[in-house]
């Protein structure tokens, strides 16, 4: 696989109960307008094996590459990808999400060209209700501008477990995300865990333009028992936690 610097790899990992949202992030990744010499790809995973996701993918673009494997949670499905990943940047798509405008990702492209000691890029993000309309995210958003290694842990610390911005709107550079092993293997909150690891060993950049439609319905991942069952969420946070704190404290010495 010939790695390109000029690419950035879209991941989507999807399963067959939000299979149906997959033409319309398609729609809006389509529409994307990026920078000269720029190019996209989407590598879409199915977590499962039952090809309903790629049923739902019968668009014919050669920028599309699918994959599918037995059923191991989002952070295995995300990590998958990357063996089929060409691009020098990482973006994160939840297969049920929509882009906010075309330049989403045009943005975060000149953002992480523009600033090379920065490693990863996060967005402001809105919500989409069941019934169409699009609201503001719950939280308030940092400035726009540099966010400094260790911000996003003590703020999320110090903050009653929120998160200062929303971890799908993620862009990373490829060596960050390899380096630290992909997504964390945890049944939910792998985003996070990836951020947070991320934010301890190198700046980032807040972007203040909304970038992404966070789709809310009865079927996402977070509104599941799984992820809102108090003594699982507090050991994944723990454990987060320890992994950017060892982390931070083997690239201080």
């Amino acid at each position: 696989m010939e790695l390109m610097s000029n690419i950035v790899s879209v991941v989507t990992a999807a399963h067959a109960p939000n299979a149906k949202y997959l033409p319309h992030a398609y729609e809006s990744l389509a529409q994307q307008v990026l920078p000269d010499g720029w190019e996209w790809e989407w590598l879409v995973q199915e977590d499962g094996e039952t090809g309903e996701v790629g049923a739902a993918l019968s668009m014919d673009d050669p920028r599309i590459s699918l994959g599918m494997a037995r059923a191991g949670g989002p952070a295995v499905a995300r990590t998958n990808t990357l063996t089929r990943a060409r691009g020098s940047l990482i973006k994160t798509f939840d297969s049920d999400d929509l882009f906010a405008d075309s330049g989403a990702l045009a943005r975060d492209i000149a953002t992480l060209s523009e600033n090379p000691e920065i490693g990863w890029t996060t967005s402001s993000a809105l919500d989409l209700l069941p019934n169409g309309e699009v609201v503001s995210w719950e939280h308030a958003d940092p400035d726009e501008g540099i966010l400094p290694k260790g911000f996003i842990l003590d703020f999320w610390r110090q903050n009653d477990w929120r998160l200062p911005v929303h971890p799908m709107t993620m862009c990373m550079r490829r060596e960050l995300v390899i380096a630290l092993g992909g997504w964390m293997a945890l049944t939910t909150a792998e985003d996070t865990a990836l951020l947070m690891a991320a934010s301890v060993i190198s700046d980032g950049y807040f972007i203040g333009r909304p970038s992404v439609l966070y789709r809310k319905h009865p079927q996402q991942v977070t509104a599941q028992g799984y992820h809102t069952d108090p003594a699982p969420m507090q050991a994944r946070r723990l454990l987060i936690i320890e992994r950017a704190e060892i982390l931070a404290r083997m690239l201080a010495t």
